[in-house]
């Protein structure tokens, strides 16, 4: 019988689960080649400016195979409604049976996001974080916040936003769950305060040059996951001294990596996987001057991991 969760239910169940190390475990299974990934189904809407992604996938010998479809219509503020929405549809991978409908609205894919980012963090962070940097006031904004809270120490954070009032927003949610916020609308004084920079706005042009970036800072992209968003120069990832991506073969289509190989900037061999880069001490981060980027572009053994996770918090 096919189970139908809402997303209170979700809710209810995240919170009782570290969903951190499900994503090691994932990006882990994923760069050893235990994970069937086709490529991501994408529709482009230009008339409200919007996006869907379908992700589906499987990892071998394991009791599910997952398809998502995830949306983000940007003009959806205006109309009030949430700007992201979508659904998982989880089947027995032996049977191929429906077991379950996750209604989350976009949130499971919200949460595996974010712990992407604690996750890149944990790895290749500067060891001492004088300030968090976000670029971006949203759902994710905040979002990556919190999970940065539970891999980093630090509690200073400099935010970016278009308005002042999403901003102001932004510090009345935040700093009761024990942050210091500031906030600018200028991201040129996040990129000089922070050596801990995460991105995640849906931008089309880049948001941080390369002139602005400090040694030592780590940057993690997460808004352009399709070929026409952009939130770096370029040069940045040329002048990295690490890049690393959750799927080389995705980031050739999408991403921060794939508008600098556009550009001619860098070459694929510059790339690392994030799940090469937990199993194996010496690709992570190895001073404090370095610069590291981290090009997140979401692949859906994020989202198998956290939807088995949900089916086992049922039980």
């Amino acid at each position: 019988m096919t189970s139908v969760i809402e997303l209170e239910q979700i809710k209810a169940i995240l919170q009782a689960l570290d969903v951190v190390p499900l994503m090691e475990e994932g990006f882990v299974a994923y760069s050893a080649g235990r994970v069937v990934v086709p490529p991501v189904g994408e529709m482009i809407f230009e008339d409200p400016p919007g996006d869907v992604h379908i992700k589906y996938g499987f990892i071998k010998g394991d009791d599910y195979y997952v398809i998502k479809v995830a949306s983000g219509f940007y003009e959806n503020r205006q109309r009030g409604l949430p700007g992201n929405n979508g659904l998982i549809l989880v089947f027995d991978q032996k049977t191929g049976e429906p077991r379950s409908i996750l209604l989350d609205q976009g949130y499971l894919t919200d949460v595996r996001t974010a712990a992407a980012g604690a996750v890149v963090a944990k790895y290749l962070a500067p060891r001492n974080v004088r300030r968090l940097g976000i670029l971006g006031t949203g759902v994710q904004g905040r979002l990556q916040l919190e999970y940065l809270g539970r891999v980093v120490a630090c509690r200073e954070a400099v935010v970016w936003g278009r308005s002042q009032d999403q901003l102001d927003a932004y510090r009345r949610e935040m700093e009761p769950r024990g942050f210091r916020i500031q906030t600018t609308l200028a991201t040129e004084e996040v990129a000089s305060r922070c050596n801990l920079i995460v991105t995640c706005t849906p931008s089309k042009v880049p948001l941080l040059s390369v002139d602005q970036i400090q040694k030592g800072t780590h940057i993690t992209a997460m808004g352009s996951d399709t070929s026409e968003k952009q939130e770096l120069d370029p040069r940045i990832l040329a002048r990295a001294d690490r890049v690393v991506v959750d799927s080389i073969s995705q980031v050739m289509e999408r991403g921060e990596s794939f508008k600098a190989m556009q550009a001619g900037l860098i070459a694929r061999e510059k790339l690392v996987e994030l799940g090469n880069v937990i199993a194996r001490q010496e690709l992570r981060r190895s001073s404090d001057e370095e610069i590291t980027v981290a090009d997140l572009t979401g692949v859906a053994v994020q989202d198998i991991q956290i939807s088995k996770a949900i089916l086992r918090g049922l039980s």
